[in-house]
């Protein structure tokens, strides 16, 4: 099953970057105040601004665009209480089977978007 996440298209993915973000950065890559869109899971951001028929404005992925998007990603939500950038991000909240889709998310991600940082400020729980 190690094909299970590969795109039907090989994709030819940049080396990953490793700079840093603030939820500001990212959130201003939101395609509506810029043409990028990026997506954060784990802290780690995603560069999905080249599949503008899912993550572009007024798509049905939009709502994880701007923000890291764990805790909506991992429930497999579209809700608001879900993707509110005040806690999108906060994905200590999932149950083991939900760690398991935003693990799974993650990997879909990886295979098919340029990393371009990771965020350096997200809130810690403690």
């Amino acid at each position: 099953m190690a094909g299970k996440f590969e795109p039907k298209t090989p994709v030819q993915l940049d080396p990953p970057k490793n700079d840093g973000l603030t939820m500001a950065d990212v959130s201003k890559c939101d395609g509506v105040r810029n043409k990028c869109m990026y997506v954060g899971i784990k802290g780690t951001v995603f560069d999905v601004t080249r599949n503008v028929n899912a993550y572009g404005v007024g798509k049905g992925y939009h709502v994880f665009v701007g923000k890291d998007a764990s805790r909506a990603l991992g429930k497999s939500s579209l809700k608001p209480e879900d993707t509110d950038p005040s806690l999108s991000w906060d994905w200590s909240v999932l149950n083991d089977k939900e760690r398991k889709v935003l693990d799974d998310w993650y990997t879909f991600f990886e295979k098919r978007y340029n990393v371009v940082g990771h965020i350096v400020d997200l809130p810690r729980k403690s």
